[in-house]
């Protein structure tokens, strides 16, 4: 007798990583797609992309604590500015005119911004446990502020507002990933080392949103007095979200700035914390597919809006001016949360679980 398709008959099949062989295929697809795009694509757009991987990295980490574990945080800029001057700060020239130490390689910088973010993370935790919702929310949006103002004043370490540091170098097995190099030119080569990075961070978060921690950040989110008493150690597990958000955050923010290669303290601002929200928003809270989906439409968006002063005149390209589009880029963040939390909750993984939904049962709409 043939199985009935897609009916899964153990525990282990219903875990599955890629439960079914559609999902099997489009991750093959997706995955044969991406690693044919450097050889397609100008140096501009994969710059563009590489950036946008690695912001995904940061949109996971964020999702992890508050589409995974319901922590509301509006820290994130917070933990990536951690994680890009730990990183800057090992790689960094011990010559130079801020602090470093010439450790170029990834191997040692990266976990290091990581664990530094980490780190930070579990010092916000204990406020987790006491607060939540609203007040969790304003509590993080302390850290931006605090962070801005630390990171103004620390010159030695950041350089100074204005002036800036240069981004650590991305180094690894002695190949220069900021270099022409054996896959291809720099803008090539950033991408694919990206790429390769945003799969394993996701992959992580999806193992660990299917494993008894994931389970236990669900439990708190969906109702933390009733995880309490079910046996869940609220303040463990608050504070192990918050930590490996911090985490990926931490890395996030260490490979941000290595495609443009500099940054300075007001890179990290409330903007930067807005737009991370906005991704996990709109891509999807609790998913991690949503989480990438989201950074790259948020990252791809002002790449967009500097060609609407061709097609509205009205709108300038220069920042003097009003209305221009850097205006239009930050009224367009909120806007457009505002317009999926009222209409799609589920923001991009939702329309496109309906799409599926719907060739899956037609031509019958039930």
């Amino acid at each position: 007798m043939r199985r009935r398709p897609l009916l899964h008959t153990s525990y282990g099949q219903d875990m599955a990583l890629l439960d079914t062989p559609a999902k099997r295929r489009w991750t093959l697809a997706l995955l044969a797609v991406a690693l044919l795009l450097p050889y397609v694509l100008v140096d501009e757009m994969l710059s563009l992309l590489a950036t946008a991987y690695v912001a995904a990295i940061g949109a996971v980490g964020l999702n992890i604590v508050t589409g995974y574990a319901g922590q509301v945080s509006l820290g994130h800029a917070f933990f990536l500015a951690i994680g890009a001057y730990t990183a800057a700060a090992i790689s960094g020239d011990p010559d130079g005119r801020v602090i470093g130490l010439g450790v170029t390689s990834m191997l040692v910088w990266l976990p290091a911004a990581g664990l530094a973010a980490a780190l930070a993370g579990l010092l916000v935790a204990p406020l987790a446990v006491r607060l939540r919702g609203l007040y969790l929310a304003v509590v993080t949006l302390g850290l931006v502020f605090l962070g801005e103002h630390v990171f103004k004043e620390w010159d030695h370490l950041t350089g100074g507002p204005g002036v800036g540091r240069p981004a650590a170098v991305p180094e690894l097995f002695g190949v220069r990933f900021d270099q022409a190099g054996p896959l291809g030119s720099r803008e090539q080569q950033l991408y694919l080392l990206m790429l390769v990075l945003l799969a394993v961070f996701a992959l992580g978060a999806r193992n660990l949103a299917r494993s008894r921690v994931g389970r236990a950040f669900a439990a708190v989110r969906d109702r933390d007095i009733a995880a309490a008493v079910m046996g869940v150690d609220l303040a463990r597990y608050k504070a192990l979200a918050f930590a490996i958000s911090s985490f990926y955050a931490g890395c996030a923010g260490a490979l941000l700035y290595t495609v443009a290669g500099f940054f300075d303290p007001g890179s990290f601002n409330l903007l930067l914390s807005v737009q991370f929200i906005a991704m996990v928003l709109i891509g999807g809270v609790a998913t991690v597919s949503g989480a990438i989906a989201g950074a790259l439409f948020i990252t791809l968006l002002p790449r967009l809006t500097r060609e609407l002063p061709a097609l509205a005149p009205f709108i300038s390209g220069d920042i003097t001016r009003t209305p221009n589009v850097f205006q239009v880029e930050t009224v367009l963040y909120g806007l457009l949360i505002i317009v999926f939390l009222v209409f799609e909750p589920r923001g991009l993984f939702g329309i496109w679980v309906r799409i599926r939904n719907y060739w899956k049962s037609w031509p019958f709409s039930y």
